[in-house]
């Protein structure tokens, strides 16, 4: 009982502390700006722009909408429909006498008006009621209702497809490491973050680059709130355009021109920053353009530490990936920071306030049995 008390306990102590994390970042892990509006005068620009607005809105204001917009019309139609008829003397109150030429047949009051509407704009015609060619107003009356039931079928479409094929959810299936890492790479000290393309479809012309989110005050004495440092990145074969076939480990490299440069493995949580990483790129199944993004606070940078391989060569000399290892990492011997990597005066640091990933399994990329085992 002890122990279902303690294991709650922590689960809701770790749902706070996502909590309290979540609200201090501008860009959510998802990729969502966590950023509010206030005293926005122009509120008639989002009426303006009325197609994004719709397509941006969400779905189950799209289905209000989408109803209200259909049910409205036929019930505007159908009063235009009954002032008609009204006028022509067609309804059942009005004792037509014999020999009548109505404009609309069978239609005899507001409900057989508005369903004379309905039918007329969705081209349903199941016979009971139809025009007549005496009135010159009906005629165009069902002229325009038949162009105006026409367009907010197209509208609705547009938006209904518009929204189904956004590459917002492209992104779902592009994933970050939850964490950064600092350790030595080809004989510098590296930020490293992962990134995998879930799909077999390739993201085209993919770049991936960073910004630094900080206050800092100006020689002035202004005080700058996001304040923007480019971070770049790379991987071996270069940043220009990535083969993301498989998941690559991506680089920072920290040198004096890196905004990471003063910072220690004994200073890092002591900072206040935010590192948003963007990736962009260009869908080959569908051709649509998408940038994923992310962020990562001081407390989801861990010093002196790796990320496991996860790509090896199998039996059937298939190249697998094994994503249990993905955000896995592996203590390493780093310098505790960057001036003592320089001047090797420093001795290497074992990074005790990274954070443990207990169980990881190492992957022998040389032996392919251990593939099998994963």
């Amino acid at each position: 009982m002890l122990e279902m008390k303690g294991f709650l306990r922590q689960m809701l102590q770790n749902y706070l502390n996502k909590r309290r994390l979540s609200k201090k970042r501008l860009v959510t892990k998802d990729g969502h700006c966590n950023i509010e509006y206030g005293n926005v005068r122009n509120i008639f620009a989002y009426i303006r722009d009325f197609w994004t607005t719709f397509v941006e809105i969400r779905w189950r204001f799209v289905c209000f909408f989408f109803v209200a917009s259909f049910t409205l019309s036929w019930f505007i139609f159908g009063l235009i429909w009954y002032w008609i008829c009204r006028n022509n003397g067609d309804l059942a109150w009005q004792n037509p006498p014999k020999g009548h030429i109505p404009c609309v047949l069978n239609l005899k009051g507001m409900t057989t008006a508005f369903l004379f509407s309905l039918e007329t704009q969705m081209t349903v015609g199941y016979g009971g009621r139809d025009i007549t060619p005496h009135c010159p107003g009906a005629i165009a009356l069902l002229i325009i209702q038949t162009l105006v039931g026409s367009i907010i079928n197209c509208f609705w479409c547009g938006v209904v497809m518009t929204k189904i094929t956004l590459p917002k959810k492209r992104v779902k299936t592009i994933r970050f490491s939850d964490r950064a890492v600092i350790c030595q790479n080809n004989g510098a000290l590296c930020l490293q973050i992962r990134v995998a393309n879930l799909r077999k479809s390739l993201m085209i012309g993919s770049q991936i680059y960073g910004k630094l989110l900080r206050t800092k005050i100006n020689p002035e004495g202004e005080t700058i709130i996001l304040d923007q440092v480019n971070v770049d990145f790379m991987v071996e074969a270069g940043q220009d355009s990535l083969f993301f076939v498989c998941p690559l480990t991506l680089c920072h490299m920290i040198n004096k021109a890196s905004p990471f440069f003063e910072m220690a493995v004994d200073t890092l949580y002591q900072q206040e920053f935010e590192l948003v990483v963007f990736l962009d790129g260009t869908d080959e199944s569908t051709s649509s353009s998408c940038q994923v993004r992310t962020s990562y606070i001081p407390q989801e940078i861990i010093w002196g530490y790796r990320f496991l391989p996860v790509i090896s060569r199998s039996k059937e000399e298939k190249y697998h990936v094994d994503f249990s290892n993905f955000a896995k990492v592996e203590l390493v011997p780093t310098a505790s920071c960057v001036k003592c990597f320089e001047n090797e005066k420093c001795p290497e640091h074992p990074s005790g306030k990274g954070v443990e990933n207990v169980g990881f399994e190492v992957i022998n990329i040389s032996d392919p049995a251990s593939v099998n085992q994963v």
